[in-house]
């Protein structure tokens, strides 16, 4: 197996890396600070082609593959995982489009993400279910040539900012749970649609996160996206995509905390020695290594999977739950290796440890991805 990147992909990571280094980073301690979003960055990422770029050519992405989505994550995650994802998740919630959407909805939704021009979220998430997606009580009555959408949604990224949002809304009542869902297009300033910044987050908090109510929402009959009462299996399909992105993210943050403590450790001095001389110090940098390596593999080959069409879903989840734990392992280390600097503002890795936690929680929990994955196991 080759285990090497194109010279496409690699040309591709570098260049991302160079543009969160050139754009995110003087602006990072501000965004995390202040709270903001940063449109500004996301309008040029757009403009070098790191928006939207899973979607393909003919809809206005770059068309690099999961894998090259992946790879951006990564290197914008190493500087800033906060405003990385004002990058990346842009176009949370097109996979469902992507994949089951109309022709039309496709070319009218899509390229404009693609652009910096909108931006989408994926309101799927409520404030008495996350991963219990079965568990989801937002309706949508179907009143002829429409819908009608009530409910509640929370912790939604991009919730304030978004253009437009995928909803994910009972259809069917009478139906099982699993097949009583659908998703429907709702545009963010329809009326009935508020929506409420959630500020206070313990990181990621350049990013922006909302809850969001809808109270009597018209949706007209095409914007619901692929068929009525298949909602919940889409949603499915759309985490496990979306699941490597996490572990990406994981990937870069990790890396960052391993590059910053290797260069601390090499300047540092304890005892008349550089504090990377002590074999316990070694130690942690050793570990984080191995299991950085053990998740770029991971990750790049839940991703190529699916741009071969021979998508593996249970790597996917594999490479997530491993992803937060690495991620939460390495940034602790980074603390520990700097010490009292570790845990005041002047040094990077006390964000990134904040930032490192969210990687264990969204996209579906660690113990949710533990059982689904025990479960394939003891079902064979």
């Amino acid at each position: 197996m080759d285990f090497g990147l194109s010279e496409e992909m690699r040309m591709l990571s570098d260049m991302a890396y160079k543009f969160a280094v050139n754009e995110i980073e003087p602006i990072s301690e501000e965004a995390d600070e202040q709270e903001r979003y940063t449109p500004e960055i996301r309008k040029k990422a757009a403009e070098n082609g790191l928006v939207g770029c899973w979607i393909p050519e003919e809809y206005g992405g770059s068309g690099v593959g999961f894998l090259g989505n992946a790879i951006v994550t990564e290197q914008l995650s190493r500087v800033d995982m906060g405003v990385g994802l004002n990058v990346i998740a842009a176009s949370f919630g097109c996979e469902n489009l992507y994949y089951y959407g109309t022709e039309e909805q496709k070319q009218h939704y899509l390229p404009p993400i693609c652009s910096g021009e909108t931006v989408c979220a994926g309101a799927y998430t409520e404030p008495n279910a996350g991963t219990d997606v079965a568990g989801y009580k937002a309706r949508a009555v179907d009143k002829g040539e429409g819908f009608v959408l009530t409910g509640n949604k929370m912790f939604i990224t991009n919730g304030t900012v978004c253009d437009w949002m995928v909803v994910q809304a009972i259809t069917e009542p009478g139906e099982k749970a699993h097949k009583s869902f659908s998703q429907f297009i709702v545009p963010a300033d329809a009326d009935g649609v508020t929506r409420t910044k959630i500020k206070g987050k313990l990181g990621i908090r350049a990013s922006d996160t909302a809850e969001i109510a809808f109270e009597e929402v018209w949706v007209p009959k095409e914007n619901l996206i692929g068929t009525r009462g298949a909602g919940f299996y889409q949603l499915m399909h759309f985490f496990d995509t979306t699941r490597i992105f996490v572990a990406a993210q994981a990937l870069g943050l990790s890396q960052a905390c391993l590059d910053e403590s290797v260069k601390y450790c090499r300047e540092r001095t304890a005892f008349g020695k550089p504090l990377g001389s002590f074999q316990l110090s070694m130690q942690k940098l050793a570990e984080m290594w191995i299991r950085i390596e053990a998740l770029r593999n991971m990750t790049y080959k839940a991703a190529v999977s699916l741009d071969s069409q021979k998508p593996d879903y249970h790597i996917s989840a594999m490479s997530k739950y491993f992803g937060g734990q690495t991620a939460v392992f390495c940034a602790n280390l980074a603390v520990e290796l700097h010490g009292g600097y570790g845990y005041i503002n002047e040094y990077k890795v006390q964000k990134w440890y904040r930032d490192a936690k969210i990687l264990e929680l969204y996209e579906g929990t660690k113990e949710a991805e533990i059982m689904a994955l025990g479960r394939v196991l003891i079902s064979r």
